[in-house]
């Protein structure tokens, strides 16, 4: 099993040329960057950036993918060349798909694994907190969230499910802003959860790593053989890729936890965003780059898996919960003897 390995480009004006069997950066005549094919699973171009036909007809061949976003990171379209994956597998995910319980069950460990971990951002928290109100406050946060926990195996409809998740992530925004360092909150407030456009600075942050979290849930879904767009969660749309953003949901607060460190640390700056009219809000080019490095260097860090017996990179855990997912969709047995269930990423 490799590393996704993902060649993120945000520099304003790029052009992306093939040059024989590698790929070559280049701004104003200048060449910035060269990379070899066969190191490529994934290109993903922020903004303005500029693509060869050629370059297109050889990713499309070598089925690397190509997504393209705006400058806040949100989706706007992706080159794949031929689908590839076991054709059984789609085809029982999509028979699961219109089975309730199934979606019931595979949601609801979905919902779970995002809760645990945000509970456990919120509690983290409140052992670092350097004010008595703030650590209060996040613990009672972190038990609305365990209340939240006992309720999801009661939830017996999947509107009652979504409603749990629902609230249980107002809460958890609404405790967030207390994990800002007290001296940057002024600067790094949010109320609540804001997107298309984020209308303050956190929120551009989170929507901008959100994205990336996003791209490597589809892509590892993708390499699994699954159909990123039939998912149990998220209701099915055109164009919505629902079983990424179903994955995706016990990865967010890690994303969360990112955009803390980058805030608290000053490796982020209250310049670094771009204020519009309207009231949207932006990471600046250069703020971006900054984010991308974080968010690879991030991706190398070993971590617990409870089903593996040791440290992986964090970067390779969504290729894991992948397998796994496709386990409970083929309705194998787990290491538990359940039949068909789904065991979602939690942080030790």
């Amino acid at each position: 099993m490799q590393l996704l390995n993902t060649l993120y480009v945000n520099t304003p004006d790029s052009y992306l040329r093939l040059d024989n069997d590698t790929l070559r950066v280049q701004l104003e005549d200048e060449t910035r960057l060269r990379v070899p094919l066969h190191h490529l699973q994934a290109v993903v171009c922020f903004g303005r950036v500029g693509v060869s036909i050629p370059l297109m007809h050889r990713l499309a061949d070598e089925a690397i993918a190509l997504v393209l976003l705006d400058e806040n990171g949100r989706f706007k379209a992706r080159l794949e060349g031929a689908v590839q994956g076991n054709v059984l597998l789609r085809r029982a995910q999509h028979t699961q798909s219109m089975t309730p319980a199934f979606c019931l069950n595979l949601a609801r460990a979905c919902v779970a694994g995002k809760v645990k971990n945000s509970r456990q951002v919120l509690q983290r928290g409140a052992r670092d907190a350097k004010s008595e109100a703030d650590g209060a406050a996040l613990t009672r946060g972190a038990q609305d969230l365990a209340a939240t926990l006992r309720a999801l195996p009661r939830a017996a409809e999947m509107d009652i499910l979504r409603g749990l998740e629902g609230e249980a992530a107002r809460q958890y925004f609404a405790c967030l802003p207390l994990l800002v360092r007290a001296d940057l909150r002024q600067h790094f407030s949010m109320d609540g959860r804001s997107r298309r456009p984020p209308r303050d600075r956190f929120n551009a942050l989170l929507s901008f790593l959100y994205s990336m979290w996003m791209n490597d849930c589809r892509s590892a879904l993708e390499a699994a053989g699954l159909d990123p767009q039939v998912g149990f969660l998220h209701v099915l749309r055109p164009g919505r890729a629902a079983l990424a953003l179903d994955m995706m949901e016990e990865f967010r607060p890690l994303a969360d936890r990112l955009a803390l460190t980058l805030v608290n640390r000053g490796q982020l700056t209250p310049e670094d965003f771009d204020l519009r009219e309207g009231g949207a809000v932006s990471l600046k080019p250069e703020a971006r780059k900054a984010v991308v490095v974080a968010f690879q260097e991030r991706k190398k860090e070993e971590i617990a898996h409870p089903l593996l017996a040791q440290a992986v990179p964090l970067g390779l855990v969504p290729l894991v919960q992948a397998r796994l997912m496709a386990r409970a969709i083929r309705g194998e047995q787990d290491a538990d003897g359940g039949v068909g269930s789904y065991l979602p990423f939690i942080v030790r």
